[in-house]
């Protein structure tokens, strides 16, 4: 099929009334009146983020997960997309189908729309991208530079699981229940967390926790110190004979929040999060870097802080 019968065939039923049934070069969209708009992108190319052999399915909705996630971590409530796609021209139809069942399936979780894109061939390897757009109150986007020394370090959920269904999916480790792969494949954004008023700051674990975080010491200024034995670990990380520490703190793509709040304000953000397990892990403080302590206080080295995309 070319470019154009692939379009019609497989994205313009997904495209809402802005999108213009895809007919158009751009789509004209109207935001929800005295909101602000938040925008981000996020990429996911064969060989790099998924296996040749994955569902196409679940590729479609991780990446339209992984970028809802950004818009959790600031906030904000999800509008519609754009798409861009680079396939091979003897991709089968079968992919292409799946791939957009998947897509539909999330539009429908997260009530989004497809709202434009591009589509283009590729030499080799597949290559997707997904702009997200999402709105937020005037002045409530949620910062990841505005931690102050003192606030509390907490993350939603537990951290570890993905880069562990990582592990399970190349076959380096046992996944009994497939938790863990399932985890690895299809995050969780957690989205509608009302945290304006409560968090200073706030980050989703893409590339590593201690990697992220170093982030918000960045952006405010500060140090952040975390105990190890805090780090909060599914039942699936803790039947494993390992507890794989350094992997859980680095290998990312858990898309939990990772805050900054107030010490003052614990009861209030466990309160906005009572579907969601919340755990205090850590303290920001003047100076730089993050360090981890053991349960005897002893400092821990890593390898590694995180993904590298270069």
């Amino acid at each position: 099929m070319d470019e154009f019968a692939r379009i019609e065939k497989f994205l313009a039923p997904l495209a809402g009334e802005a999108g213009l049934g895809l007919k158009d070069d751009a789509a004209v969209l109207s935001p929800p009146a005295g909101r602000q708009l938040v925008l981000t992108v996020d990429q996911m190319l064969e060989g790099v983020h998924f296996f040749t052999d994955d569902n196409p399915a679940l590729i479609a909705r991780k990446l339209l997960r992984r970028n809802l996630s950004d818009l959790a971590a600031m906030g904000a409530v999800p509008l519609g997309y754009l798409l861009t796609t680079a396939l091979p021209a003897a991709l089968p139809e079968a992919w292409l189908a799946a791939f957009a069942q998947g897509l539909e399936t999330d539009q429908r979780v997260f009530g989004i729309v497809l709202l434009g894109g591009d589509s283009s061939s590729a030499r080799a390897d597949i290559s997707l991208t997904a702009t997200l757009i999402g709105h937020v109150a005037p002045g409530q986007a949620l910062p990841r530079h505005g931690a102050r020394a003192g606030d509390h370090i907490w993350v939603t959920g537990t951290i570890g699981d993905a880069a562990l269904g990582l592990e399970a999916r190349r076959g380096k480790l046992r996944d009994r229940t497939g938790f863990l792969t399932n985890r690895s494949l299809l995050p969780e954004p957690r989205l509608n967390l009302p945290l304006a008023g409560i968090v200073s700051a706030a980050i989703d674990i893409s590339d590593g926790l201690v990697q992220d975080l170093a982030h918000i010491c960045r952006g405010s200024g500060l140090a952040a110190e975390i105990q190890a034995n805090a780090i909060p670990k599914s039942a699936a990380v803790a039947e494993l004979d390992d507890d794989y520490l350094e992997l859980r703190l680095t290998g990312g793509d858990d898309y939990e929040l990772l805050l900054a709040v107030p010490p003052e304000k614990a009861d209030a953000l466990q309160g906005a999060c009572a579907d969601v397990p919340v755990t205090r892990i850590g303290v920001f403080q003047p100076g730089e870097g993050v360090n981890i302590v053991s349960g005897s206080g002893a400092k821990l080295a890593l390898s590694s802080s995180g993904w590298k995309h270069f």
